[in-house]
């Protein structure tokens, strides 16, 4: 039976997502502290950690603790369900943030949602939107994209099917690869393409460094610790002829190499670049021709 929200009628138990800090304890919501007394399961990514969050947040818990991470989510989440449809209130958080955003959550809300239970949020702080806000980048239109795969190849080819976006990008990323990633988006992107590091977000030490891709890869190349957070500028809107024979046939080349058949290359950059198909099948066989060597004659 339908309820207000949109959902099934709340004849079983409610799965709350619970947005943790990011690093001040003092930006917790006042609801947090409520949930976390009242819960009557606790799906904790980290059990220590939320252990000091308690703590520090002067929190007594009541319900059962149970770690909910990568390694169990998969295993885990029947039995959470489980929970849920016998009534009871699980409280889901992981170590910062908010959960399933790049983090533990995804499952149990799908099959939360698949069995007709009731989901519901605590809103909190969010890295993502926090290093959007400082960037100084467009902030009207964006998407996050998430960490990047691990492997070169893999990440070169992530980063390339992005290559035309226009809107502002937002990636997260570990410390130790921070300088390939941003080698990385330097190649594809371009070095002079504006973008901010956002590090160590609402602690102490927090850093927010700002420049050309190629700029911000050189400083990342002497080491950088903490959470990271990537916020890339889209790409331009190009106007009348400001996409030369050679950045068309870039581009195509680009699609090409993440997997795009050469036509359907062709059409996309076109579109993107405001050119007739037939301009940039020109500049691509222009191109293949001066690279092509001469016969002997």
């Amino acid at each position: 039976m339908p309820c207000e929200d949109g959902g099934m009628a709340d004849v079983n138990g409610t799965l709350v997502l619970a947005g943790t800090p990011i690093g001040e304890v003092t930006d917790a919501p006042p609801r947090l502290a409520a949930e976390l007394e009242t819960a009557d399961v606790i799906a904790a990514e980290d059990t220590r950690r939320l252990r000091r969050l308690t703590q520090a947040l002067g929190v007594q818990t009541r319900g059962r603790i149970v770690s909910y991470f990568e390694g169990n989510e998969s295993a885990r989440t029947p039995e959470l369900v489980e929970a849920l449809a016998g009534g009871a209130r699980v409280l889901l958080v992981t170590d910062a943030g908010m959960p399933s955003v790049s983090d533990p959550g995804y499952r149990l809300v799908a099959a939360a949602v698949e069995r007709g239970i009731r989901v519901t949020a605590v809103p909190g702080p969010s890295a993502v939107l926090t290093a959007l806000a400082l960037s100084g980048l467009p902030v009207d239109r964006f998407c996050f994209e998430g960490f990047l795969p691990r492997k070169a190849g893999e990440r070169l080819g992530r980063l390339r099917e992005t290559s035309d976006e226009r809107r502002t990008l937002v990636y997260f990323e570990a410390p130790h690869r921070l300088d390939d990633t941003l080698a990385a988006m330097a190649e594809v992107f371009g070095p002079e393409r504006r973008a901010a590091v956002c590090r160590e977000l609402t602690k102490t030490y927090e850093e927010v460094r700002r420049g050309g891709l190629g700029e911000l890869a050189a400083w990342a190349a002497e080491g950088v610790r903490g959470e990271i957070t990537v916020v890339v500028a889209g790409a331009p809107e190009p106007g009348p002829g400001d996409v030369d024979a050679e950045e068309l046939v870039r581009r195509v080349r680009v699609r090409e190499e993440a997997g795009a058949r050469r036509k359907e290359a062709i059409a996309a950059v076109a579109a993107g670049a405001g050119v007739p198909k037939r301009e940039v099948f020109d500049a691509v066989v222009a191109a293949k021709n001066a690279a092509a060597p001469r016969n002997a004659r």
